[in-house]
């Protein structure tokens, strides 16, 4: 470990550092998380792709919202998967768009067709489009708990008008320019996730990762059909795989998930290949 780094805080697949002069490292490893659990398995080269394809979203959009990068070194044992980040105060809030109907989504809207909030039209499918995106934000849960839905309510009261105002502004905006790029990339991008914080201006900043695999779900547009569950370019095909007969894992027993088979694992470090390469028209290595 370089010399004078100070361990802040561990997430489900990332480190945060700080160097002496205050700059924060935020170091992407190659753990994968699923159901809130954090898989025992790792995924090859998942941290170096998740930040190379965030850097490349960064860039894309910047002029939609600032965002956490600084001009820093970062230490040769994080090369490729570290980005240095200024320190903001994090809003407690993930910030999702939703766009098709899928997840989460799906099972309110069955429920009493309404989704964050907005009544949607009958007959919508596992994959519908909806008619606007919409703005869904969720409580931040720490490692083992379930994110909780937020009501525009609950926002407000979490963060006050103005800011439950800009969440959404902001995260509609960066889903509908990431959903545009993507889409002239042959991608559909079904929702996202993103994180925001207040730099020491009170400015909010894109933070976090931007429009990956772990925080999005991408569907190849060519194969997209309603009324299925979609092919996907994202983490999705490890929980299938969890919840498949094959696994053996039952999510309801408390049980932590089994190891990941080695042709689980190369199906899904291909997947993060394959979208890395599909969204920014790069070749990986």
């Amino acid at each position: 470990m370089t010399s004078g780094l100070r361990h802040i805080y561990s997430g489900k697949v990332r480190e945060l550092y700080q160097t002496p002069d205050g700059v924060l490292l935020l170091v992407a490893t190659d753990r994968i998380s699923a159901f809130d659990y954090v898989l025992e398995t790792p995924i090859p080269e998942k941290g170096k792709i998740l930040t190379q394809l965030s850097l490349w979203w960064f860039g894309q959009l910047a002029d939609v919202v600032p965002n956490q990068l600084v001009d820093a070194p970062v230490p040769p044992e994080f090369a490729g998967r570290a980005m240095a980040c200024r320190p903001l105060s994090m809003v407690p809030v993930e910030c999702v768009a939703r766009g098709y109907l899928t997840g989460t989504g799906l099972a309110d809207y069955r429920r009493d067709g309404v989704v964050a909030g907005v009544e949607l039209p009958p007959g919508l499918t596992d994959g519908s489009r909806l008619p606007e995106p919409i703005f869904d934000p969720d409580t931040k849960a720490v490692a083992g708990a379930h994110d909780q839905n937020l009501t525009a309510a609950e926002l407000v009261a979490l963060v006050g008008d103005d800011t439950a105002a800009e969440l959404a502004r902001i995260t509609l905006a960066v889903y509908e320019r990431g959903a545009g790029l993507a889409a002239e990339r042959g991608i559909i991008v079904a929702d996202t996730k993103i994180e925001l914080g207040f730099d020491d201006t009170g400015a909010l900043r894109l933070a976090d990762e931007v429009l990956t695999p772990d925080s999005s779900r991408f569907w190849p547009a060519e194969s997209w059909q309603p009324g299925r569950s979609q092919v996907s370019f994202d983490k999705q095909f490890v929980r299938d795989w969890l919840t498949s007969p094959a696994s053996g894992w039952d999510a309801a027993s408390g049980a932590a998930p089994p190891t990941l088979p080695d042709e689980i694992v190369e199906q899904t470090r291909r997947t993060y290949v394959a979208a890395y390469e599909r969204i920014t028209g790069l070749r990986w290595r």
